[in-house]
């Protein structure tokens, strides 16, 4: 009888450990998807999280004792039954949490939950074989330490694999797209405005065509690949794709892939410094649609952009703008931009004038409106026509939606012109206005810089201002506070939720408007 109940309780601490691994491992696979899968992206949040990583670990710690109680004692069953609870709090206390965004569990999770698995088999495997039950714990509790690596490791593994499933889902993709040779493709790009953008042309092209656009933000090459094979049908006529880039390179690998005739570069700045290191880089990447578009096709460029109006292309080209001091080929005029949306006029290239309203927000969405009429009307679809289509027209969801409690929810993500823009929109508002912010992200070097000066900027703009998160408030905080802004009228929250508990208890000042601007993912 005590040899059954000591290997029963040797499947229960065997089961316990092995779970905790498991727990541990699949946080952390979940970062390396929020990741993009990249090592060193990933590789970089744990440098910049090694606090909280060993904060969660802290359990660890206690384990270790009972283990190595467990080891000198092994026939103790007082130190077995401690390794056991201490294990179970543990994967309590790191029990998966909501998140913003969810584990996704896609075939390259469970490809690589595969192989994770593969190592916790291999474990039981030696101590099974071998009969080393403290090998069996050492290597688990190795495991459980470093399960951050654990994973790195795994997917470095993979990536083998990884890369010969996405070059057939490609080709796969580039066969299906030279099976439509009459399948007109349109690429968008820029530092921001591309969703809402693409979302604006696949309506106003509508009117005439049938078309597909890349769904929500499937703007990477792979994204593409997954909408070419999932969703594009013989009967499109125009394919509108999404091209959003982190490195050099990124836009030309998509174009490779699709060859579009028409692009449209909606604005430069900077965004992902982090991996594109300069303004330079950006401006560079963001031009190699430019440089794909065939002679008998056309680029679309904002001018009011002073980088894009900065660069020369060889590509056919047409100019759109609303600002008045630079000569765009469309260009809009008689602007007004209030609380219940915005009107205005657009003249085109032959001098032909119409015009236009729209729910929309902010001279910001004008401008890229201006940019899918100059596309759409070029593509034969009237000016007259496309007045219905620009007054039909809904907010992308997260991106400057203003919601029925008088919230603007702006919180997709965030750079410094859309914030700006953003602000601008806030401040037009009546009564009490609040900003609820958590600042920009993946701006490299230059982000403590760039978010101290949105905050000097948002001190005339907003009442009150509540900033998500202890980590990137203090840059916002002095940018708000040596403009001037009210210290009593500053608060920082711990999360969304608490930042919403302090809205809520602001004085009652009448009408309130609160613009949500950004909402950082779990890995920040």
């Amino acid at each position: 009888m005590p040899e059954i109940i000591e290997t029963v309780a040797t499947v229960l601490l065997f089961a316990a450990f092995a779970a905790d691994c498991m727990m541990l491992s699949l946080y952390y696979t979940h970062m390396l998807q929020l990741n993009s899968y990249r090592n060193e992206r990933y590789g970089r949040w744990l440098r910049e999280n090694g606090s909280m990583i060993v904060s969660q670990m802290g359990w660890l710690l206690l384990a270790m004792i009972a283990v190595a109680c467990y080891l000198i004692q092994p026939s103790d069953w007082k130190s077995r039954t401690a390794c056991i609870l201490l294990f179970l709090i543990h994967i309590y206390l790191n029990r998966p949490k909501k998140a913003k965004k969810p584990l996704v569990y896609t075939a390259r999770v469970r490809r690589l939950i595969f192989t994770l698995s593969v190592f916790l088999i291999a474990v039981f495997a030696a101590v099974y074989f071998t009969g080393m039950l403290r090998i069996g714990l050492g290597m688990l509790f190795l495991w459980a330490s470093l399960s951050p690596l654990v994973v790195l490791l795994a997917n470095t593994i993979n990536i083998p694999v990884e890369r010969m499933i996405s070059h057939g889902y490609v080709k796969d993709a580039r066969r299906i797209l030279e099976s439509m040779p009459g399948l007109t493709v349109i690429g968008i790009t820029g530092s921001y405005g591309k969703t809402s953008t693409k979302n604006f042309l696949h309506s106003l092209l509508s009117v005439k065509y049938n078309v597909l656009m890349t769904p929500e933000s499937y703007n990477t090459t792979m994204g593409v690949v997954r909408t070419v094979r999932e969703r594009l049908r013989p009967t499109h006529q125009v394919f509108i794709v999404e091209m959003g880039a982190k490195n050099p390179g990124d836009i030309r690998e998509i174009c490779d892939l699709v060859r579009p005739k028409y692009g449209m570069i909606t604005s430069i700045g900077e965004q992902h410094l982090e991996t594109f290191k300069t303004l330079d880089n950006i401006i560079k990447t963001k031009f190699e649609l430019a440089d794909a578009i065939p002679p008998d096709g056309i680029v679309f460029l904002n001018l009011d952009n002073r980088y894009i109006r900065d660069i020369r292309v060889t590509s056919p080209a047409v100019t759109y703008g609303i600002n008045p001091d630079v000569k765009a080929d469309y260009k809009a005029g008689d602007i007004s931009v209030g609380e219940g949306g915005s009107s205005f006029t657009v003249t085109a290239p032959d001098g032909e004038s119409q015009a236009f309203t729209t729910k929309l927000l902010g001279p910001h969405n004008i401008q890229n409106i201006v940019g899918c009429i100059a596309a759409a009307h070029k593509l034969g679809i009237p000016l007259s026509e496309l007045a219905v289509a620009v007054r039909r027209l809904k907010p992308v969801e997260h991106r400057l939606q203003l919601l029925p409690n008088g919230y603007i929810d702006d919180s997709y993500n965030s750079n410094p012109e859309g914030f700006r823009a953003a602000l601008d929109v806030l401040a037009g508002f009546e009564g009490q206005r609040v900003l609820v912010t958590p600042g920009m992200v993946e701006l490299g070097e230059r982000q403590d810089a760039l978010n101290t000066e949105l905050g000097g900027y948002a001190a005339s703009r907003c009442d009150y201002a509540v900033l998500v998160g202890v980590k990137q408030a203090p840059p916002l905080k002095k940018g708000l506070l040596d403009a001037g802004f009210s210290p009593k009228r500053l608060f920082v929250a711990e999360n969304l939720a608490k930042a919403i508990e302090i809205v809520n208890s602001l004085p009652d000042e009448g009408k309130r408007t609160v613009l949500l601007e950004n909402d950082l993912p779990d890995n920040f």
